[in-house]
C-alpha cells in the first residue's frame, strides 16, 4: 500500500509541533521547515483540526499546537483520517459493481488483499505519535527542521565573557 502525501505531510505536521510542545508554530514554519507548500500543509492541518488532532489558536501569540496528547495519537487513527481510499483494487471498493472486475464475485483476491490491509493497519494502531518520537533520532530531526541550535541541543546556556 502507498499512502498519499496527505497522510505523508499530516505525519509531518504531528512530528514538528509534538518537537515544540512549549510554543504554538505557525503553518507557514512547518511548511517552510518541511519544504511543502503551505497551501497543502493549510488544507492537512484543517483536516487535523476538524479531528481534534491538531488545535489552532488565532491572534497573537495563536499558532498550531497539538490536540490531543502525543502518546493518545494512534499512527493508525491518523492514517485512516487522511486515506480516504484504503481500497487497494477495485472490488474492495463498498458497493463494487460487477463491470469492476469481470471475476467479481468469483475471485477470492479482495479477501487476502484485505486480510493484508488489515494486518497493515493493526500494526499502525498499536504505535503512538509519542513511540515515534522516542525512537527517532530527536536532535537530528529538530537539526534537519532548523528548530534549535547546539546550545539548546545539549542543554548549554551561552558562555558569558568577561574575567573570572
Amino acid at each position: 500500500m502507498r499512502l498519499t502525501l496527505h497522510t505523508d505531510y499530516a505525519l509531518r505536521v504531528l512530528l514538528y509541533v509534538a518537537l515544540r510542545p512549549e510554543t504554538r508554530v505557525s503553518i507557514r514554519e512547518v511548511a517552510q521547515a518541511n519544504r511543502v507548500s503551505e497551501t497543502h500543509m493549510v488544507k492537512v492541518v484543517h483536516k487535523l483540526g476538524r479531528a481534534g488532532l491538531i488545535r489552532t489558536v488565532r491572534g497573537r501569540g495563536g499558532g498550531i499546537e497539538l490536540g490531543q496528547a502525543a502518546e493518545d495519537i494512534r499512527i493508525g487513527a491518523v492514517v485512516r483520517l487522511t486515506e480516504e481510499e484504503r481500497q487497494l483494487v477495485s472490488c474492495m471498493r463498498p458497493k463494487a459493481e460487477a463491470e469492476d472486475c469481470v471475476l467479481s464475485g468469483f475471485c477470492q483476491f479482495y479477501f487476502v488483499l484485505g486480510t493484508a490491509l488489515d494486518a497493515f493497519m493493526e500494526v499502525l494502531d498499536r504505535w503512538t505519535l509519542a513511540d515515534i518520537l522516542k525512537m527517532s533520532a530527536r536532535d537530528d530531526m529538530m537539526r534537519r527542521l532548523f528548530i534549535v541550535d547546539e546550545a539548546v541541543l545539549n542543554d548549554q546556556l551561552p558562555q558569558s565573557g568577561g574575567a573570572g
